[in-house]
Formats: structure tokens, C-alpha cells, sequence
């Protein structure tokens, strides 16, 4: 018989005993993970933009001379009538000399600034201003004005003596005049803009309507320039009452610039005006040259202007709670990445508008809750942002909503077979390198 060697009990159940252990060892190991390491980031998906269609501007231009219009901080509505060529600008010419002597001789808001002396040199710009049919103003002998009286008689009245007055203050003599104003229209990128003389009287004083339009910007950047050229009427010592020389002030929201005439350059004029559209200011800044008289030439800037501010519209990005993106958790339903608040932006014309929608990487902690993942970017002339969050709901009567809910807490009852806990993973799941659950998925209960 044989002989049977009989192993100790304890032999046996050795290796069965340090298996289950190895397997309790990778179990504790991973509700460690799970309960102190976040789960991988959720999976994103966005969903597609689909701007509003916007019917083409419908500018109403006149058929003679140039004409440019923009609406100041809208670069896409920039538009152009008539011929791109430099034209005599006339009286114009003042709004250049008024910037350019600023520059030299810098007023403050609000105050009247130092006084300017008319020596004879400046008296007898009367009779060879008007000796052209320019408009003058009285200069009696020893008037002294301050500078901002003088710029008001200049630009509101148009008085050509004043100009060259104001020009021999500044500069001592027009040829250092005439170099002061060729350096200030290169440093501001005027390059189709020739001035000669101060006041306009000179046909070679010249610029396209386009350029006309930048200047019209740089003179509301100035608040001199800008509250003399609003201003109707005004009472100035030595000189009497005067009045502005553009009528249109004051109507359809026209607060300047300034008015031009000239045979060669006829009826002119650089305006800006101010409308109210989409819960903003909105101004118009335009130039029109070659017109028969001022009276036509008004009604054709009125009719102008009207197209131009009824070609604004509002384009929706957002409205609050529309869903722009959703993740995709593994322990629950995909969540909705929606819109905290509304957001629109102000377009003119046929304005293209696309959104780009960004949502962050989330990878959900232990707290659940509203919070930030991205953004909706309007991509046009001016960008607009709408905030997308993802928002907290729960499960209740009416069914399920969206939810972005803790990861998991997992633990082991004492004694028990199996593993519980609110979405838990199967036992055996990959865990990564870093402790955090591998970007694969696992079958979940």
C-alpha cells in the first residue's frame, strides 16, 4: 500500500488565504481612489451655432460728388458713394486747424484758456478774407479773446480771419503753419489729406471722404473741438451773436462737424450724429462733398442718416438656459452645459455671425453643484460673450433632468458579499498610472 503523505490543514489553505487577501488588498485599494482621487474628466460635446439671417444694408446715397459713412465702433459699416478722389473740402479745413493748434496750444474742459492778442498782421485777414467772398467776422483793433472765444467764432461761425488768426497765434507765420499741419495729418494717418492754408478759402486744400470720416473721429475725441461744433449759437465779446453755420444741427440727433463751401468743392459737409440702438450709444460720422447747395445737400445727409440707423439690429448669442454643449459622466445621464444669462450684440448691415463654443475639461469632485466650463464667444466686428455653466438639478416628480451630481462615495459594509454604493464600478476596474480611473469606460451597474 502506498505510502499518503497527508499536507497540515494550514499548508493547504495557505495560498487561497494570501489570494484573497491580494484580492481585498486591490479592493480597499481602489475605494481609497475613488474616495479621495476625482474620476477622469466627463466627455464634451458641443452643439452648432445657427446665426440669424440679416437682409443686406439698404444705404440711401445721393448720385453726385463722394460720400463716405461709418458708424463709429462698427468698421464693417464703412460705406462709400461718388468718386474716391481728393476734393476741395472748403471750410472743412477748419476742423484740421482747430486739432492742429490744440495741439500746440492745449485746452482743458472747461476752461476759456490764455488770451489771444490780434496784432495788425491778424486785423488785416478781414479785408483779404473778404476781398474772396470768405466769411469774416468783426476783429476791432486790440481785441483780445480768449482761445476758446476764438475757436467758437472759427468753427460755429466759420470766420475765415479767425482761422488765419489763430493759425499766426499758434505758429507765428502760415508757412509754420502749413508745416505743422502736414506733420499732424502724417502722425494721424491722413495720407489723402493736403492742407495749404488754414481756412479752406484754397481749392488745394484736399481729402477723399473717407479720410473726411477719420477726421470727423478725431475731432469727437476731443472735447473742445466736440463741444463747440454741438453748440447752435453763442454771444462772444467784440463780435456779437453768432450762429452755427450747419442747420441740421440739433435734428434727427446731428451735433456737428462742420459745414464747407467753395465753387471748386461746392456744398460740403462732415456731420456725426447720435441714435440710440440696442441699448447703446450709437454715432454716425459721414462726409459729403460736391453738393449744389446746403439746402439739397441737408436733405440728402437726413435721408442718409435714416438708412444707416435703421440698418442696426440685435443678434441673439444666448438666451438664458439654452443648452450650448453637454458631458457625458460615467456614474449618470449626460448633463447640459447651459447659458447663465442672455447676451446679444449690436451688428449693422449683413453682418456675418458665427459663436464659438468653448466648455472647459471638468472632472467632477465630491461636490456637486452650478458651476463655470466655458464660454460662448459671438465671433463678429465687436465680440460678445455669453457664460455657459453647467446647472444642478435634481431627480424628482416629472422625471429626470439634467444633474451634475458628487462622484460617488464608496465604502464596504462590514460582512458584507458585495461592494455598494451609488453608481458604483464593477470590481476590477483599470485604474491609471495616477491613481485616477483609465479614460475607457467600464461596464457600470
Amino acid at each position: 500500500m502506498p505510502n499518503v503523505v497527508r499536507r497540515p490543514r494550514s499548508a493547504i489553505r495557505r495560498p487561497v488565504t494570501v489570494a484573497v487577501i491580494a484580492v481585498l488588498l486591490l479592493v480597499v485599494a481602489f475605494l481609497v481612489a475613488a474616495a479621495v482621487v476625482p474620476f477622469a474628466p466627463a466627455t464634451a460635446s458641443t452643439a452648432t451655432y445657427r446665426p440669424p439671417t440679416a437682409s443686406a444694408a439698404d444705404v440711401r446715397f445721393p448720385d453726385y460728388g463722394a460720400t463716405a459713412v461709418e458708424a463709429d465702433g462698427f468698421p464693417e459699416s464703412l460705406t462709400t458713394s461718388g468718386d474716391r478722389k481728393a476734393r476741395s473740402i472748403a471750410s472743412i479745413s477748419k476742423v484740421v486747424t482747430a486739432l492742429v493748434v490744440l495741439e500746440e496750444k492745449p485746452l482743458q474742459p472747461g476752461d476759456q484758456g490764455p488770451d489771444v492778442r490780434f496784432t495788425p498782421q491778424m486785423e488785416a485777414l478781414y479785408g483779404q478774407y473778404a476781398a474772396q467772398n470768405g466769411e469774416v467776422a468783426p476783429l476791432p483793433t486790440n481785441l483780445r479773446l480768449s482761445e476758446y472765444r476764438a475757436f467758437q467764432v472759427m468753427l460755429m461761425k466759420s470766420a475765415n480771419n479767425y482761422a488765419g488768426s489763430l493759425a499766426l497765434w499758434a505758429f507765428g507765420s502760415m508757412d509754420g503753419y502749413r508745416k505743422a499741419a502736414a506733420t499732424w495729418l502724417d502722425d494721424h494717418g491722413l495720407d489723402d489729406t493736403t492742407i495749404v492754408e488754414p481756412t479752406g478759402l484754397d481749392p488745394r486744400n484736399q481729402s477723399t471722404a473717407t479720410d473726411l470720416v477719420d477726421l470727423g473721429k478725431l475731432a469727437l475725441a476731443d472735447p473742445l473741438v466736440k463741444e463747440v461744433v454741438g453748440t447752435a449759437s453763442a454771444t462772444v465779446p467784440g463780435v456779437g451773436d453768432i450762429e452755427n453755420s450747419n442747420k441740421l444741427l440739433g435734428m434727427d440727433g446731428v451735433e456737428g462737424i462742420k459745414t464747407g463751401t467753395l465753387d471748386e468743392a461746392g456744398a460740403c459737409l462732415l456731420f456725426a450724429a447720435t441714435y440710440q440702438r440696442g441699448g447703446r450709444t450709437v454715432t454716425v460720422i459721414g462726409a459729403m462733398l460736391g453738393g449744389v447747395d446746403h439746402d439739397s445737400l441737408d436733405g440728402d445727409v437726413r435721408k442718409l442718416l435714416h438708412s444707416v440707423a435703421d440698418d442696426f439690429h440685435t443678434i441673439t448669442l444666448t438666451n438664458a438656459g439654452q443648452t450650448f454643449g453637454t458631458y457625458q459622466a460615467p456614474w449618470q445621464e449626460e448633463v447640459d452645459a447651459t447659458a447663465s444669462r442672455a447676451a446679444s450684440l449690436l451688428v449693422w448691415g449683413r453682418t456675418d455671425v458665427t459663436a464659438k463654443t468653448t466648455l472647459e475639461p471638468l472632472t467632477f469632485g465630491s461636490a456637486g453643484g452650478a458651476r463655470r466650463v466655458g464660454a460662448v464667444r459671438g465671433l463678429a466686428p465687436r465680440p460678445g460673450d455669453g457664460p455657459a455653466r453647467a446647472r444642478p438639478v435634481h431627480r424628482g416628480p416629472g422625471g429626470l433632468v439634467a444633474v451634475v451630481e458628487p462622484v460617488p462615495r464608496c465604502r464596504a459594509r462590514p460582512g458584507a458579499r458585495r461592494l455598494t454604493g451609488p453608481a458604483l464600478p464593477v470590481i476590477g476596474a483599470a485604474l491609471s498610472p495616477a491613481g485616477r480611473p483609465a479614460a475607457s469606460r467600464s461596464a457600470w451597474p
